[in-house]
């Protein structure tokens, strides 16, 4: 499985060169080591759903799902990276899988500065290229999820409504899925929430 997370990224490639014809600033995408620019009320989700494994990954910046994006050092910022991250320690009740499915938890990883977490090589150099005030302004969260579904052709569609009344601040999810029914890339939205596999 973790194949196929590796592999959708040069999967994706043509979509990427599409965006960037389309205006992208290329520079800011290079600076963070994604598929696409970190911006405020924008997230991404690559999902890979292979026999009976299903792979989530969730990454959006800090003020999407918490408000803000710097080192949380009064309470009440302490208490909304707790809060947020406990919602995202629940992904069946996050990511609205179908009961029918039968999908159990078997593996998750959250990181983001935010949980204390150190920033990768790659981004450390960058910002110590670019100062620490940069690391600051653009935190983000990455959440990773596999699943075990006992029955994934009830997996016919996956409905982010739930996220999205969580995190409010998030108002469009760029989502990539390899399903049984091939490759498909879409932009959900609160009033278009939910994608068929």
């Amino acid at each position: 499985m973790r194949r196929l997370m590796l592999a959708l990224p040069f999967a994706l490639l043509p979509l990427v060169a599409h965006a960037h014809e389309e205006g992208h600033d290329h520079e800011h995408e290079h600076e963070h080591g994604s598929l696409g620019a970190h911006e405020h009320g924008v997230a991404r989700l690559d999902a890979a759903l292979d026999g009976q494994t299903l792979e989530l990954e969730l990454q959006s910046p800090a003020m999407n799902l918490v408000g803000f994006e710097h080192a949380a050092s009064s309470d009440a910022d302490k208490a909304k990276v707790a809060a947020a991250r406990k919602t995202l320690e629940q992904p069946l009740a996050l990511f609205s899988l179908p009961a029918a499915a039968g999908c159990k938890v078997t593996d998750q990883e959250l990181e983001s500065p935010l949980f204390g977490d150190k920033p990768d090589h790659e981004h450390s150099a960058t910002q110590a290229k670019q100062g620490d005030e940069h690391h600051h302004e653009h935190s983000e969260i990455h959440a990773h999820y596999h699943f075990t579904c006992a029955s994934p052709k009830a997996l016919d569609h996956l409905d982010l409504a739930r996220l999205f009344s969580t995190f409010p601040a998030t108002q469009k999810i760029q989502v990539q899925l390899i399903g049984p029914s091939g490759q498909q890339g879409t932009d959900l939205t609160p009033t278009q929430s939910s994608l068929k596999f």
